[in-house]
């Protein structure tokens, strides 16, 4: 109940902005993946289908019509041959048509992206393996006790059917206190492999095979991994510097990365996308939607304003395309004049580089000196609060971690809770600290 744990983006939809075509180009060539293709104009050269990403070479010349009979000597009889044969024969073979590869706009087979599904539900499964709800926790409260010790916490405690906050802490969630006076930061990257029920993970999960696997094909896998991990880093930071008093788990931190990444993507290459106002608009609208999702208590918004942040920056600095213009030059068919050369990138698309890289080392690197001090920034900022969760009468904000006074009596277990002085009894004997816990997250909640 006192436990912070991230929710995952809705699903995304893919970006419907198709590249435009060079009118220079005597072969058009097809940057991007069969998604984004648009039919060309029937004057205009075509590459074939499955050779979208190749630039073709220039045709042969067109032989000559060969009017005259020619003959062969055989068995003393004379047999007709094949006037393109013989012309065939006479001249120079032509040398094969040869196709060259555009690696700028190479489409990437994906593999990374489903692995990290496959690690993040192993790791869900380990997780729930390390609970064991039927020994930790009142056996009779676990909620699919068919599954043994696979069964999750009860609703009370854990309503997305998973496991104990003890469970979580134990296996690497994000703690800030662990963090700064045990020095153990790797929790800024073990949290974002963690989930904190089954309804978490599968939302996540999903939500990353819709963006991640688009982001991977188009950029590559080196790219796109770079992207998600830096993001789910970034996120923890900035959800460590906030949340203070509670543990948090989930990889939306590197969704949001990943989000972010798309649209500072579309920002930079603005030039070589076709409705692309069109695309601003609905990418802007899945983005304050899910952000807006964060208000909601019990879920760290700070985790997603901070990988959003981070893979916004970072889409700037890893998702940068050549312009038209000098891919028209480099690609353009031999005798081809292409005018005045140009530049790889435009200026802006320089200038968006240099400083999106600038704020984000420096970024990084302050606000983890800020953390490893000990700063809370809740102090430095009153208002920043409401961006993770918003009061209404229907919720309150205040989630404070549970503790409970015990007292052991035979078999008997007096528990109270500290933040609203409820009591329970329980019959439990010899009852273990993570089934006092569990009982105590349930009687303070």
């Amino acid at each position: 109940v006192g436990e912070k744990q991230l929710t995952a983006p809705q699903r995304f939809p893919f970006l419907t902005a198709s590249p435009q075509f060079s009118p220079l180009l005597t072969t058009p060539v097809v940057p991007f993946s069969q998604a984004y293709h648009r039919p060309l104009p029937p004057t205009a050269g075509r590459v074939p289908p499955q050779q979208s990403a190749m630039v073709k070479g220039p045709p042969p010349p067109h032989s000559e019509i060969q009017i005259r009979t020619n003959s062969r000597r055989g068995n003393g009889a004379i047999h007709p041959v094949n006037s393109d044969s013989a012309a065939a024969a006479a001249q120079p073979a032509h040398p094969p048509q040869s196709y060259t590869e555009v690696k700028h706009f190479k489409k990437w087979v994906t593999w990374l992206i489903p692995c990290f599904v496959v690690a993040n539900i192993v790791m869900f499964i380990i997780t729930m393996y390390v609970n064991n709800c039927p020994k930790n926790s009142v056996s009779d409260s676990c909620v699919a006790r068919f599954l043994g010790r696979f069964s999750f916490q009860p609703f009370k405690e854990n309503p997305l059917l998973g496991p104990s906050s003890a469970t979580l802490q134990k296996m690497g969630a994000l703690d800030v206190n662990k963090v700064v006076k045990q020095h153990q930061g790797w929790r800024l990257l073990s949290c974002n492999w963690l989930h904190g029920g089954l309804f978490h993970v599968l939302a996540n999960m999903l939500s990353l095979l819709v963006i991640g696997i688009r982001l991977e094909q188009e950029f590559g896998f080196v790219k796109i991994g770079l992207l998600y991990v830096i993001s789910g880093f970034g996120g923890s930071l900035l959800s460590a510097l906030f949340i203070q008093g509670n543990i948090s788990v989930g990889a939306s931190g590197a969704l949001f990365g990943l989000l972010g990444a798309m649209l500072s993507e579309l920002i930079t290459n603005w030039s070589i996308y076709a409705n692309k106002v069109a695309a601003f608009i609905t990418l802007m609208l899945i983005i304050v939607i899910n952000l807006a999702v964060g208000i909601l208590p019990h879920v760290d918004n700070f985790a997603h304003l901070g990988g959003f942040i981070t893979g916004f920056l970072l889409g700037f600095v890893f998702l940068i395309r050549p312009q038209y213009g000098w891919f028209n030059q480099r690609y353009s068919p031999p005798g081809f004049a292409p005018g005045r050369p140009k530049s790889k990138f435009k200026t802006y698309q320089c200038i968006l580089w240099i400083g999106s890289l600038i704020l984000v080392v420096a970024g990084l690197a302050v606000g983890l000196a800020a953390l490893l001090r000990g700063v809370d920034a809740n102090k430095h900022c009153s208002w920043c609060h409401y961006l993770s969760c918003v009061p209404t009468g229907r919720w309150s904000c205040k989630t404070q971690p549970a503790f409970c006074s015990s007292i052991q009596s035979g078999t008997q277990l007096n528990l109270t809770c500290s933040s609203n002085g409820k009591s329970g009894v329980y019959l439990l004997p010899d009852a273990s600290s993570s089934q006092i816990q569990g009982l105590c997250q349930q009687l303070c909640g």
